[in-house]
């Protein structure tokens, strides 16, 4: 059983919840290898179309655990390979949301940048203030908000560890939607429910088909996108689209 995150399922949607609540679900390692078998496990469940990974209490998650790093050396690191798992978050093929409430600062960013969607309530706050500490962002930080913000922005925000708030966060298309607090779970659901009507092959392929134009030329890019719609047209979905468009009728999709 996870120590540190609680899971359930509704409607074809994984829930991870972090809880961690004395520590605001600050990550250790462990939590990060739970967070990441567990979405390895919804990915691979044909029931599951779509994750969500939440926090309990009062913040999303409020940063690393500084007492676990406190007494690392380069070696140590070097042998504990702590990013590993995080390598494992960015093969999920399915979907993930982040449902964000509170704090989601340094390494709680990260996890929120590894997600696909980015729900944040108004009163959410995001940051990496691990300059402060005299390091920085180690799990992809640096790299995900310069894609999601630009070079400039992304840059100001990392060297003087501010933080920045939900409005700010979706001005500069960080977070995709934002609502009132007591609205953020209703709402999640509700686009997650939205997006398990879509066909789950469809919607995979599409996933992987946009992460990858951020790392591939155009040319290649186009040549991915086709190999991808080509390969959809052996589908079950396909065709039932298709001919449920010509029927005016709503299509039933399998995943097939």
């Amino acid at each position: 059983m996870p120590e540190f995150i609680q899971v359930s399922v509704t409607d074809h949607v994984g829930i991870v919840t972090l809880n961690r609540l004395e520590v605001l679900n600050a990550l250790n390692r462990q939590m990060i290898t739970e967070i990441a078998a567990q979405l390895e496990a919804f990915d691979k469940d044909p029931a599951i179309r779509v994750m969500v990974i939440n926090g309990a209490g009062r913040a999303f998650a409020a940063g690393a655990d500084i007492d676990e790093m406190m007494t690392e050396t380069p070696l140590s690191m070097e042998r504990a390979d702590p990013f590993a798992d995080w390598d494992r978050l960015r093969r999920i093929k399915k979907p993930i949301i982040a449902s964000v409430h509170g704090f989601a600062l340094g390494g709680g960013f990260e996890l929120v940048l590894h997600c696909d969607l980015i729900m944040a309530a108004e009163t959410a706050e995001f940051g990496f203030p691990e300059v402060k500490l005299g390091v920085m962002p180690g799990a992809g930080g640096t790299q995900l908000l310069t894609r999601a913000m630009g070079r400039r922005k992304a840059l100001a925000y990392i060297l003087l560890g501010d933080t920045m708030t939900a409005q700010e966060a979706a001005h500069f298309g960080v977070v995709d939607r934002m609502v009132a607090e007591e609205m953020l779970h209703e709402e999640t659901i509700r686009l997650a429910r939205q997006l398990t009507k879509q066909p789950p092959l469809s919607v995979r392929l599409i996933k992987e088909t946009v992460l990858r134009a951020e790392d591939l030329n155009l040319d290649d890019g186009l040549l991915l996108e086709r190999k991808n719609f080509y390969m959809l047209f052996d589908s079950h979905d396909q065709k039932e689209g298709m001919q449920a468009f010509q029927e005016k009728r709503k299509p039933e999709f399998k995943g097939e």
